[in-house]
């Protein structure tokens, strides 16, 4: 039913607003009995009534919202396994994820004045400015890796540079002498793909290896077919992909000139999606343990609901190389 209010809900259960109030919002401390508490929750849920997230804002400053703020990337598995374990961690505290994809078209001061959000979580690095402004007003704010300090923007990521280490190794340990990287064709990528290819020519370089023949490959078989073939005039015996979608298709272009993996071509993907064990064959690829790092994150949104001191101590990177038939 619409327009239902607290006052409908005090009425129809014999109580006052207030303790209606304590009741549905779970306020501890207060006196009242588990018959009135009964009482009222049961006459809300039968009015449908709901209380407001805004009325919520209004009393404590703050709304029940973390707001995480993604750049204009693709969303792929990756990025929707880490939400949804950290949707599922603060969930058991009230607490609701808003995503926001930075797009350019709004301020990001406008959208956190708006929302009030208890925690915000920045996928890249903010502008000093609205950093600077959030925590003036009391937000939490955080990186993916849950530092307070913005990471430097021209320094590589040490978690991607070791992506790309891993798995330039695995090839170097199967034999592979010349590698070649497969580039993604989307350009928001570009930010990752770099810091991973400097992880494989960093490695190469560690093992005296030639840097490695780096080909764009987009998810389309022609153009896959045509990385395939420069990589075969180059010696390429194995090659890192950026990422796992990246990887199949270095699989289907191999296919489509004839050549086979990991016999002609060993493949390393990134990310352990479903789909790369169903590969033919099956890929071997560096599983990131998304997981692990979206419970890190709703730990230290918690701790700081909490008041505590300690913050969690931080998981690591969590990378591991998951082996199957491709490499």
């Amino acid at each position: 039913m619409a327009g239902i209010t607290s006052t409908d809900v005090a009425r129809e259960s014999g109580v006052s607003r207030t303790t209606v109030s304590y009741v549905l919002t779970g306020r501890d401390g207060v006196n009242i009995s588990e018959e009135t508490r009964r009482r009222v929750r049961e006459t809300a849920a039968r009015l449908g009534y709901a209380p407001s997230a805004a009325a919520r804002a209004l009393r404590t400053g703050r709304s029940d919202l973390v707001l995480c703020i993604l750049p204009d990337w693709p969303v792929g598995p990756v990025i929707e396994t880490l939400l949804d374990e950290l949707a599922d961690g603060l969930s058991g505290r009230g607490l609701s994820v808003l995503v926001h994809h930075g797009r350019r078209t709004r301020p990001l001061a406008e959208l956190w004045r708006a929302v009030t959000p208890r925690a915000v979580i920045g996928f890249a690095p903010f502008a000093d400015e609205d950093l600077l402004m959030m925590r003036q007003a009391g937000i939490q704010v955080l990186g993916t890796l849950g530092e307070e300090d913005q990471p430097d923007p021209a320094l590589p990521s040490q978690s991607q540079l070791a992506v790309g280490a891993l798995q330039a190794r695995r090839l170097a340990a199967r034999g592979v002498r010349r590698l070649g990287y497969a580039w993604p064709a989307d350009a928001r990528l570009e930010v990752f793909a770099r810091d991973r290819l400097l992880g494989v020519e960093r490695a190469c370089a560690d093992l005296g290896l030639p840097d490695p023949v780096v080909r764009p490959v987009a998810l389309d078989a022609p153009t896959a077919a045509g990385a395939g073939r420069s990589w075969r005039e180059h010696g390429v015996t194995g090659v890192a992909a950026y990422n796992d979608d990246v990887a199949l298709a270095v699989l289907a272009g191999l296919r489509a000139e004839g050549l086979s993996c990991p016999e002609d071509v060993a493949v390393v993907g990134v990310d352990d999606v479903p789909a790369a064990a169903l590969a033919a064959p099956p890929l071997t690829t560096v599983s990131q343990s998304i997981e692990v790092q979206a419970r890190y994150l709703a730990a230290l949104v918690l701790a700081d609901l909490d008041g505590t001191k300690e913050k969690p101590e931080h998981p690591g990177h969590g990378l591991r190389l998951v082996e199957r038939e491709s490499a």
